[in-house]
């Protein structure tokens, strides 16, 4: 069941009135501002005078603040693309619009804190990371789809989508519960996809990149390590390779999520925190719980470790070593690989001894394709789970590699590439590079806060003194980022997701989190930071008598 795209919304003085303009439809959603009482209108009605009136994309939801609830709406979308004929949207620009309409109901100290809580819900929608579809559920892979009963596609989009990459899903509890009112529901996925043209011997294809970030256990870089108690991981993504060609289609599905076990990495101003194994919980349980769902899902699995086997992620390596070895788990298998090692000193060639370790089950889990009539061809029956410390940049280069190789399969079944040719023979070979680095780019900046580093690598197939130039640059924005306002985004990805609940009396009865002070350091670092570096700067641009002389006049 697809969900109204032509919206229009009226805001009345006392009532929210969101008209859907679609083709043979009267359908109108209104929401008391005063009771929070939701209604459709299923015959349409004469909509009152109001105060303001404009088009909307669709409703994210509503979510309840300290000043009361808040109707959460889209207001601008970009097309990206198509996938079977059904278009995909990305997420523009959003509005917050307060049901109440004063905040004399709250004391001062609550307005600055309602502020607060506003701000960090705008913070989380600014990540320019959401897409939408309102005919295609984007939150499955084509073979789940393809799998699925007649029946599930009469559905409403909101109660078929896989739950895990549902990022609006706190902010559409109440309108869920009211399933009329479903063609209004809009599930909202976070993560990254391009849909980009190409042409290889006048033969015209579609290359889709499909990475959808879960909602479970979210976060950033050290503030979401390891698993939970559930068994989900941090930082877990599934990315789908799709290609389309004369109606014909193939998926190659891999995964990337924090090392499955209990860990934390807390950032203590050090630019690599020591991580920390847990030594209560029982790791050996949830590491169950992952794979086990894993395997429901995907089928067997290769769980590719790229951390270093030396230094202060080697305990983190031997562990999950052992952990892997205690499960007896005949569907997965481990494959170590220490990156830097093996890629010392610019070695990237050397990353063909894993590709050929992972070749043979590549060949075996193989990928999904399907005919322009719908006659399944391939059946993809594992993955590839790949994993650094941070699951960004070491793992977006292995995952490249991985998705080529299945590229170059798929092209030759399609007869896309003729017989012993390379796609890098081609002038699509820059615009794959570029989607796999832009897709890298996109996973950094929500968990670590800037781009992926090596991306040069992805980019060109070999690493530059440019590229090592922007490491360095995004490598100290992360560390800024990470020790002095992750913790702010941290919280604020758990309002937005539901896992802190604003109550009505906070700050009243009892004290807000927001009254608690920082540590005196985190506090002052960052001027020191910004003065050092301003020191530095000017002892590099002034002469040394000079920087001399106006130091003393300065402080003398």
């Amino acid at each position: 069941m697809a969900v109204h795209d032509n919206l229009v919304l009226h805001i009345g003085e006392d009532k929210f009135y969101i008209e859907a303009r679609d083709q043979g439809t009267k359908e109108v959603l209104v929401i008391d501002r005063l009771s929070q009482e939701i209604v459709l209108e299923s015959s349409g009605i004469q909509i009152p005078t109001v105060t303001a009136v404009q088009p909307i994309c669709g409703v994210i939801g509503t979510i309840n603040l300290l000043a009361g609830h808040y109707l959460v709406i889209i207001t601008k979308k970009r097309k990206v693309g198509e996938i079977k004929g059904e278009t995909i949207w990305k997420i523009t620009s959003t509005e917050i619009i307060p049901y109440r309409k004063t905040l004399l109901h709250l004391s001062e100290i609550q307005q600055r804190h309602n502020r607060v809580y506003e701000g960090m819900i705008q913070q989380v929608l600014d990540m320019n990371c959401y897409y939408f579809s309102t005919t295609y559920d984007l939150t499955h892979t084509l073979q789940r789809l393809y799998n699925t009963s007649p029946e599930f596609s009469q559905m409403a989009l909101h109660e078929r989508a896989d739950q895990r990459f549902v990022w609006n899903c706190h902010l559409l509890r109440e309108l869920s519960a009211q399933p009329e009112v479903s063609r209004f529901i809009l599930p909202v996925m976070c993560g990254f996809v391009s849909v980009k043209v190409g042409l290889i011997n006048s033969k015209r294809f579609e290359h889709i990149l499909v990475s959808r970030r879960s909602c479970f256990r979210a976060g950033t870089r050290f503030y979401m390590r390891g698993l939970d108690d559930q068994g989900h991981a941090a930082n877990f993504v599934e990315t789908e390779q799709i290609i389309q060609h004369s109606g014909n289609l193939a998926s190659f599905v891999q995964t990337r999520g924090s090392i499955p076990l209990f860990w934390t990495q807390r950032p203590n101003i050090k630019y690599k925190p020591t991580p920390q194994i847990s030594k209560s919980q029982n790791h050996l349980d949830a590491f169950h719980r992952h794979i086990d769902s894993l395997v429901v899902s995907y089928g067997m699995h290769v769980l590719i470790n790229l951390i270093d086997h030396k230094g202060a992620e080697k305990l983190l390596e031997d562990r999950f070593a052992k952990t892997v070895y205690d499960s007896k788990n005949e569907q997965i298998r481990y494959e170590s690989f220490d990156f830097h090692h093996e890629c010392r000193k610019m070695q990237w060639h050397r990353l063909s001894i894993l590709t050929e370790k992972l070749s043979k089950e590549q060949e075996q889990f193989g990928y999904f394709m399907v005919s322009s009539s719908n006659e399944l061809l391939k059946h993809q029956i594992g993955v590839f789970r790949t994993n650094c410390i941070d699951c960004l940049d070491r793992t977006n280069v292995v995952q490249s590699l991985l998705a080529r190789r299945s590229l170059y399969e798929q092209m030759q079944f399609f007869g896309i590439l003729k017989p012993g040719e390379r796609i890098e023979e081609h002038q699509f070979d820059s615009s794959f590079n570029n989607v796999w680095a832009d897709n890298a780019d996109e996973c950094s900046k929500q968990y670590a806060g800037t781009g992926a580093l090596k991306t040069d690598f992805t980019r060109t197939g070999k690493r530059t003194k440019f590229g090592l130039l922007k490491d360095g640059f995004n490598s100290a924005v992360r560390y800024y980022k990470n020790n002095f306002s992750d913790g702010t985004r941290q919280d604020a990805i758990d309002l937005f997701l539901g896992n802190y609940i604003v109550e009505d009396n906070e700050g009243i009865t009892f004290p807000s989190p927001l009254e608690q002070q920082r540590d005196v350091k985190y506090l002052l670092l960052p001027l020191i930071c910004v003065i050092a570096f301003s020191m530095t700067l000017i002892s590099v641009l002034m002469p040394p008598g000079m920087f001399y002389s106006v130091l003393m006049q300065t402080f003398c």
